[in-house]
């Protein structure tokens, strides 16, 4: 068999060549040519290739082996099939044969890009971070796109001062960059060096007051130090230095509320809640906090109302959940349960929301409200025992004897090891037999719930 003859196959079963004929680009191979080569060799490695391709990796690593065998004597043949081998043994995870097979290739072929690469991913795969860094630093004299992966191994062998060097030169050479800013402040947060970031940070400020980011990061970083001063300091000059800034509200609503200027907290809070920048957790923990704040400043009721209505457009209830709570615990339920309505209304997936509608419902005797939300809620929780239960005690409330069996009988299977509940269901499963006349079976459910009241 020619070796053309393989070089047209290896082309229609879209392999790249070696250069010099034969085999290649698996890896790309050495530049000398390689002659020709026996035909137990072509088979076998070509067997390989397509072994590997439908990721039978084992068969391709035997065929590797005969091929190994039929190159005899030929260092440059032999790099090929040491390099195919390598890959293969690595997806299999056999790391320790498959590094011997990548450094037999770089010992006779010097250091070769791709196989440095692989070498390197393999070394990275098993967090051998120590063993990375020389090779990395033989990638970096090839391409110094691997001088940030250099950062990170030096990051994560703890040789901190070593990583902040080179993330120091790169922001020189090419400018700062999120993943850098990102990879300092962890070493910083690592070593316990606030200093050394809160003075890096400052000096980026200085050359680019305008970057919101930096500021925002300072703010954290004196907070976290408990310098609550010169936080509310910087987040004052981020607002100066770009007055469009939206996120800085986040941290100013705070600062203002602990200062006692409280009309300009309640402006940062409307700032935080009308802003597409920010996402939705941050606006609830705002709102938990001006809650809080209204709590022992109850004056504040109806500026706390009107904030709700800049969430009204949203399809989300956990506003109405969290405002809705603050009356409950106010003794103001009748308040609470109108906005815990609302906000089911808007979303009927919230559980929590769902569960306390329901309850507040029962309360006040609204069992004709409970008992249609709760048939649409097990629509959507089907196997929430709870539902089952309070659909029980609306239909008990409606005297619907028979509904309420057939919904409590069917929910108390959907228990797991909860007594207190479990009891409650015989105890309205005794109330629904009861109204049905059902003597009989009233006092067995009597008897259950007695038994487990007992056993507590």
């Amino acid at each position: 068999m020619q070796v053309k003859y393989t070089y047209i196959l290896l082309l229609l079963f879209g392999v790249l060549l070696f250069p010099g004929q034969l085999i290649a680009q698996e890896i790309e191979g050495p530049t000398d040519d390689l002659g020709n080569v026996s035909d137990s060799f072509q088979e076998n490695f070509f067997e390989a290739l397509k072994q590997k391709g439908i990721e039978n990796y084992e068969l391709a690593i035997d065929a590797l082996v005969k091929a190994e065998r039929a190159a005899k004597d030929d260092a440059q043949t032999k790099a090929v099939v040491y390099f195919e081998m390598g890959k293969n043994q690595a997806q299999i995870k056999r790391y320790e044969a498959a590094e011997g097979n990548f450094k037999k290739v770089l010992q006779t072929q010097g250091d070769r890009l791709d196989v440095l690469e692989a070498l390197y991913e393999l070394y990275y795969k098993q967090k051998n971070y120590e063993s990375a860094i020389p090779l990395v630093l033989k990638l970096i004299k090839i391409d110094e796109d691997y001088k940030e992966d250099l950062a990170n191994l030096y990051s994560r062998t703890k040789k901190y001062d070593e990583a902040i060097k080179v993330l120091d030169e790169l922001d020189e050479s090419l400018g700062e960059s999120d993943y850098r800013d990102a990879l300092r402040t962890q070493i910083y947060r690592k070593t316990g060096n606030s200093t050394g970031q809160i003075d890096k940070l400052e000096q980026k400020i200085d050359n680019n007051p305008k970057k919101e980011q930096d500021y925002l990061n300072l703010i954290y970083l004196y907070s976290e130090e408990g310098n609550t001063a010169k936080a509310f300091t910087t987040a004052k000059e981020l607002l100066k230095n770009n007055p469009k800034s939206e996120l800085v509200h986040l941290a100013l609503y705070k600062f203002y509320l602990d200062d006692g200027a409280t009309k300009n907290a309640l402006n940062s809070m409307k700032k935080v809640f009308t802003s597409a920048q920010i996402d939705k957790p941050n606006k609830y923990k705002v709102l938990g906090d001006f809650i809080r704040f209204v709590n022992s400043n109850p004056e504040y009721e109806e500026d706390l109302s009107k904030m709700v209505l800049l969430f009204a457009d949203e399809n989300d209830g956990r506003v109405y959940e969290k405002l809705g709570g603050y009356y409950v615990t106010k003794g103001r339920k009748e308040e609470g349960l109108k906005l815990y309505e609302t906000g089911i209304l808007k979303d009927q997936n919230n559980f929590s929301l769902l569960k306390k509608t329901l309850l507040l419902q029962i309360d006040f005797k609204k069992y004709e409200e409970a008992s249609r939300l709760s048939v649409d809620a097990l629509e959507i929780f089907p196997a929430q025992s709870i539902i089952y239960l309070l659909n029980g005690v609306a239909n008990n409330g409606l005297q619907e004897s028979d509904r309420a069996i057939e919904s409590l009988e069917t929910g108390v299977d959907y228990l797991l090891d909860d007594a207190e509940q479990e009891r409650d269901f015989y105890e309205q499963l005794n109330i629904a037999y009861t109204q049905k006349g059902n003597i009989q079976k009233a006092n067995l459910y009597a008897k259950k719930a007695l038994a487990i009241k007992d056993a507590n």
